[in-house]
């Protein structure tokens, strides 16, 4: 369903949103530190006649409409990441070592933009429900901040969630989106082992520890592959490994860390003993101690059908046909997947990227995203929440 002069709704805030996202962008906080964003978001909701509510730390939710309706949510991530920027913007971070490294800024700034029209349609009679803005804080640690969210009442009353995240290998004005898994649970995995030492010229009288560390990282992952259903999605991938300093010396310690990321939720629920079990297993025959320390970190972030289906509705009529395509899996992590185990709802990939330029990596330091992207994330965030909310109960 199409909504009539919605784009010219945001003709006058676009300039204003992008000095807002470039603001924030130079003053970039990481997780659960994201006092001055949350203030500047608080700010400039309250001008518009809203009444924010401040989470513990940071963070905030802002309902628009009377509560007894049909509410909806619409959600942003707020905080950076600890990695020094390498663009060369004239709004680049002045923050040494913190950076807008995941768009993040452009998620706030997009949201911010569908409350301030979201508010106005509410103002003039044309909001047909309630919609709750959630300005989330530190989705990039463990544990996040949707839990913080839902902790405190942030999805009470929620039919449906949706939320978006910037893709920089897609161009600006396209949304990718797709059902089921859209991407990974993704747990830390830390395996620490323990011997008596000795020297390399007689392994045979004491645990040679660093063979077993070996044996468990080619043969965990290699257990996994066949003890896990492969349609899962499966990936356990080690990027630390430590032990010794001399190289005639068995070490009596080493430890090797990693993650472990799967696309389905069942099988994600039971692979920590698995894992466990398995590196137990490998390391028996070689004399030594192992602890294994498994993190769990988020679920899969499990798209609804329904919700896919009116966001794919809700876009096309706003942004116009071959504005919506099919968005791959990733094996990356969003504590979106949080909210999503509570309510259906929907994350969509919002491209930045412009056509016929560059393609840039998030987690990146020198990642630069088109500014074009930030009100056509605002325009799709409000088209989804007047679109379900136009829907009657229960469809």
């Amino acid at each position: 369903m199409a909504h009539p002069g919605l784009s010219s709704l945001f003709e006058y805030l676009s300039d204003e949103l992008v000095g807002f996202r470039r603001d924030i962008h130079a003053h970039p906080e990481v997780g659960h530190t994201e006092y001055r964003t949350t203030q500047r978001v608080a700010e400039r909701l309250t001008r518009a006649g809203l009444e924010p509510q401040l989470l513990p730390g940071t963070g905030l939710t802002c309902d628009i409409g009377e509560p007894g309706r049909r509410t909806i949510a619409l959600r942003a991530d707020l905080d950076a990441l600890p990695l020094p920027e390498e663009t060369g913007l004239p709004f680049a971070s002045t923050t040494e070592g913190i950076c807008h490294a995941c768009g993040h800024d452009v998620h706030t700034t997009a949201l911010l933009g569908a409350g301030l029209v979201l508010a106005e349609l509410e103002a003039s009679g044309r909001l047909p429900g309630r919609v709750r803005l959630i300005f989330q804080p530190a989705e990039e640690v463990n544990p996040g901040g949707a839990l913080t969210v839902i902790a405190n009442g942030g999805l009470d009353d929620v039919e449906r969630a949706y939320a978006l995240h910037c893709d920089p290998a897609r161009d600006v004005g396209v949304i990718g989106v797709r059902g089921g898994p859209i991407t990974s649970a993704s747990d830390s995995i830390v395996v620490r082992l323990d011997g008596p030492g000795g020297h390399t010229s007689r392994p045979h009288v004491t645990g040679d520890l660093v063979f077993a560390l070996a044996q468990v990282v080619t043969q965990v992952p290699a257990i996994l592959s066949r003890r896990l259903d492969p349609r899962a999605g499966i990936a356990m991938v080690w990027g630390r490994i430590r032990a010794g300093g001399a190289p005639n010396a068995i070490p009596r310690f080493g430890e090797i860390a990693g993650t472990f990321r799967c696309l389905d939720t069942a099988v994600w629920a039971r692979a920590g003993s698995l894992i466990t079990d398995a590196v137990h297993e490998v390391v028996a025959p070689y004399g030594v101690r192992a602890e294994v320390t498994h993190t769990r970190g988020v679920p899969p972030t499990v798209n609804d059908a329904d919700a896919v289906l009116l966001v794919e509705e809700a876009v096309q009529a706003e942004l116009g046909e071959g504005s919506v395509v099919l968005a791959e899996q990733s094996l990356g992590g969003e504590d979106f997947g949080w909210m999503l185990e509570k309510v259906p709802g929907a994350m969509m990939r919002l491209g930045t990227r412009t056509p016929g330029g560059r393609t840039y990596d998030l987690h990146q330091g020198d990642l630069v995203v088109d500014e074009r992207a930030i009100t056509i994330g605002a325009r799709v965030l409000t088209a989804i929440a007047l679109t379900d909310l136009g829907k009657s109960r229960g469809t």
